[in-house]
């Protein structure tokens, strides 16, 4: 029978890295499923989905944490099995306008306000091409549950978008769960 566990892990960026990971993920008679990777202010970050035998948790764990001495820090985390909720409504966000402190903190408020769950999320922050001004750029795929009001919803990114001098532009998403 077969496990699940996510590991979360961040060190240093280097080569190499990705190569530590999934050799001690080998050792371990796990198998790589699925994950998120991330270079970062310097470090590099990431989330993978790992299968294995079901006694082997604890092996993963401690073969894992072994990599602390190369710089490494990791988590493992038992996968949850349970049920999946009724899927919703997917949606894109895309946001941009001047970088300033509190963006993502609103657009997330509306978001769970309305009970949006977010599924995935890439911002960054760079110059602008002629001005050098900081701008802020983000691209979100969420999903509203059934039964619950885009129009509430779009207003209060609406608002957001006034106050905060941004573009927010609201889609729907091709992509199906």
């Amino acid at each position: 029978m077969q496990s699940s566990f996510i590991v979360t892990f961040i060190g240093d960026d280097r080569p190499g890295l990705v190569e530590q990971l999934s050799s001690a993920i080998e050792r371990c008679g796990g198998n790589w499923q699925e994950s998120r990777l991330s270079q970062l202010g310097g470090k590099f970050a990431g989330l993978v989905l790992v299968s294995l035998p079901e006694d082997a948790g604890d092996t993963l764990e401690h073969t894992l944490k072994g990599l602390a001495s190369s710089g490494i820090s990791v988590r493992v985390t038992p996968a949850t099995t349970g049920t999946v909720p009724a899927a919703g409504q997917r949606i894109t966000l895309a946001v941009l306008g001047p970088d300033r402190p509190g963006i993502v903190r609103e657009i997330s408020r509306a978001l769970a306000a309305e009970q949006v769950n977010v599924i995935d999320m890439e911002s960054e922050v760079s110059s602008a091409p002629m001005s050098g001004e900081l701008l802020f750029r983000a691209d979100i795929l969420a999903e509203i549950p059934q039964g619950a009001s885009r129009e509430a919803l779009t207003d209060a990114l609406d608002g957001i978008a006034e106050q905060m001098t941004l573009e927010i532009d609201l889609g729907d998403s091709s992509v199906a769960r």
